[in-house]
């Protein structure tokens, strides 16, 4: 009996199973870098190989520094188009396009049942559609492009049990500030934590994908669940538009490709979590786990607030922002900035990018934006930020003399409106905000 994480793995490295602690030579279907691909570049140049092993496994996409706020930055894209040219690698995404973690999802790129290993520290995202994803470094991201292969450690699983329903103005975000403040930020490290139970159907594709996403700031190495009707449903709409041509034949590929967890499998740990029990949460300065209610910290001064990044910058945290905002002038500066294209898009067809604006907030380039502290809302020193991104460590945002706490998107809206930090019932009247 297997984890969904052995299965993955043991297909990855074509063997018929798997154990936890066992050293495994794996093919990753797709090998992923974005704006340290010049750098990889360089590490790539000292090994003996010119030319990529497998350049169609490769996928790019510019976006932690768009549109690049200095000379150094443009030399860098410029650098990362010539290599692209040169290999002739076919899934590069440009700026403005998006955040890697949205834009691969959006794509098809990766899919259920294939593993994805990428130089970025939340390539656990694609779990939620049933993937193995794990972030490396970039040196072993250099000799997968020059080999094809990597060794890795089959993991020791965790399982989280959902069940039931989040209450009304709680989200997932709420969920994993909740379950990292209790496991805390080592709680699950070089371990595969594997999401199952009722309470998944209730939980939306967007928000999913913050479960996995997050399990990277609680060491796991990565983190997955079994694809649904929601996944399927998610992935036939999604696919129908970014790849018109072809869309049903990459959906049929998922679906021989897609793999499940039997069902006596065994696991190093279980934590169970009735979900209708989560209350909205906020992680304070300086970690995520330092997490607490929202009612413990409530008015606390804010400047700034900022709704994006790979884990909260989707359609449905964008329009939570939007029903808090409508009607209404922003006390503080809010940043908002989609993490794809096709987010901005659907935004603002829906009219929300101009209640957002109606309301004083500023929008961005969908990218990653402030979330590394390189530009597009660098914190002053003494500032205060609300945030939806994924970390909060002293420095995060550009200044280590600035303090940020992270929430849930319409906290952070709700926030900026009332000019502390507040819950969004009590701007919105006790009307909920959409979620």
């Amino acid at each position: 009996m297997q984890t969904l994480t052995e299965k993955l793995l043991a297909r990855a490295s074509s063997r018929g199973r798997v154990k936890p602690g066992e050293i495994v030579v794996v093919e990753p279907d797709v090998v992923l870098s974005h704006d340290n691909t010049a750098a990889i570049s360089a590490i790539f140049q000292q090994l003996p190989h010119e030319r990529l092993r497998y350049p169609e496994r490769l996928a790019i996409t510019l976006d932690h520094a768009v549109p690049p706020p200095t000379a150094r930055h443009a030399r860098n894209h410029a650098r990362i188009r010539e290599f692209v040219r040169e290999q002739g690698i076919g899934n590069f995404f440009e700026a403005g396009r998006g955040i890697c973690h949205q834009v691969l999802c959006e794509e098809g790129i990766v899919g259920p049942g294939m593993t994805l290993l990428g130089a970025d520290s939340h390539s656990t995202h694609y779990g939620w559609l049933g993937a193995f994803s794990a972030g490396i470094g970039r040196s072993e991201v250099a000799a997968l492009w020059a080999t094809g292969q990597l060794w890795l450690r089959v993991p020791e699983s965790i399982r989280i049990t959902l069940a039931g329903k989040l209450s009304t103005g709680v989200t997932v975000k709420d969920l994993t500030i909740g379950m990292i403040g209790r496991l805390s930020s080592d709680g699950a490290n070089y371990m595969a934590v594997e999401f199952e139970g009722d309470g998944i159907a209730n939980l939306s594709p967007d928000s999913r994908a913050v479960l996995t996403n997050m399990m990277a700031e609680m060491g796991a190495k990565n983190a997955c669940m079994a694809p649904d009707a929601a996944t399927w449903r998610w992935l036939a709409e999604t696919l129908s538009r970014t790849r018109p041509h072809d869309h049903k034949e990459r959906l049929d590929v998922f679906r021989a490709l897609a793999l499940y967890p039997d069902s006596a499998a065994d696991y190093a740990a279980s934590h169970h979590i009735e979900l209708d029990e989560i209350e909205p949460m906020v992680s304070c300065p300086d970690a995520v786990e330092n997490a607490l209610p929202l009612s413990a910290v409530a008015r606390t001064p804010v400047d700034l607030g900022f709704i994006g990044t790979c884990t909260n910058g989707r359609l449905e945290d964008i329009a939570a922002a939007a029903d808090i905002a409508r009607g209404r002038r922003l006390r503080k500066r809010l940043l908002v900035i989609p993490a794809s294209s096709l987010v901005l898009r659907d935004a603002a067809e829906a009219g929300y990018i101009a209640d957002l604006i109606d309301a004083g907030a500023t929008i961005g380039t969908p990218g990653c934006g402030p979330c590394m502290g390189v530009h597009l809302g660098v914190l002053a020193p003494g500032e205060v930020c609300i945030s939806s991104a994924n970390r909060n460590f002293r420095g995060r945002m550009g200044e280590p003399e600035a303090e940020i706490y992270l929430s849930n998107p319409a906290v952070v809206a709700a926030s900026c409106v009332a000019g502390y930090l507040v819950h969004p019932a009590d701007v919105t009247g006790g009307r909920p905000a959409a979620s």
